[in-house]
């Protein structure tokens, strides 16, 4: 979480002491008429209550009571590829970073890249998602919430970061084969269907649909900016209240 800097509490404190010092100047000037008298008790005030207020900032600091802890949490988003998770978990991820919260985006684009061997048979994916799991758990450990886009195809990778992870919220975002080929930009469906890439989700390898998702997105009816204020609300709603 965010901790109050020094420098921000005596910035605090000084914006507002030139409101109340002004105003305290005001009513001696109308009670005694002397200008003198105004300024110096306006400066007097204003050095005193600039320490104290500062005193009185770094004091509840350290006081618990009345403070709510934000639980770190994890947005899961699943579907099949080029289903629109990257788009949509991109556009939660600026979102939930206005609410000033500690957070950060795991996208399987960028984690491959520092994991070059890892493959896509079942067994490499498994041990790939077991990987982000440890990530997402060291996170949380410093209350970072995180928001993760992985095809994941099966339920067992998707308990296993259930299980290994904290207030998991699991996003499937659903879309079909035919829709996921028609917003094909990479060229990956058709190279897919003449067998150049294997393992591939939807095609030559299966994607099992999530049962207990807590947020389902049909993306043939929803659009990117829908989807992200709907998931936002529910983040809202469970999270940050």
């Amino acid at each position: 979480m965010y901790k109050e800097t020094n420098i921000r509490s005596i910035v605090k404190g000084i914006s507002w002491r030139i409101v109340a010092t002004s105003t305290t100047m005001g009513i001696v000037y109308v009670f005694f008429g002397n200008v003198e008298l105004a300024i110096a008790t306006g400066l007097l005030e204003t050095v005193a209550k600039v320490g104290l207020y500062w005193g009185h900032e770094k004091v509840w600091q350290k006081v618990r009571w009345g403070r709510k802890r934000i639980e770190p949490f994890n947005l899961w988003f699943t579907g099949l590829p080029l289903s629109g998770k990257t788009t949509i978990a991109d556009l939660v991820y600026e979102k939930l970073k206005k609410l000033d919260i500690p957070i950060e985006r795991i996208d399987s684009k960028d984690v491959r890249e520092l994991f070059p061997e890892a493959g896509y048979t079942r067994e490499e994916r498994l041990r790939h998602i077991k990987r982000i799991g440890h990530l997402i758990q060291t996170l949380q450990k410093n209350s970072v919430s995180t928001v993760c886009s992985f095809v994941s195809p099966y339920r067992e990778a998707r308990k296993m970061i259930r299980e290994m992870v904290k207030n998991n919220i699991v996003v499937y975002i659903k879309a079909s084969v035919e829709t996921c080929k028609k917003r094909d930009y990479k060229g990956v469906y058709e190279k897919a269907l003449k067998g150049e890439i294997k393992n591939f989700t939807g095609i030559s390898d299966i994607y099992e649909e999530p049962k207990h998702a807590e947020i389902v997105i049909d993306t043939e009816k929803l659009s990117p900016e829908e989807a992200a204020d709907m998931i936002v609300k529910y983040i809202k709603k469970y999270y940050i209240r």
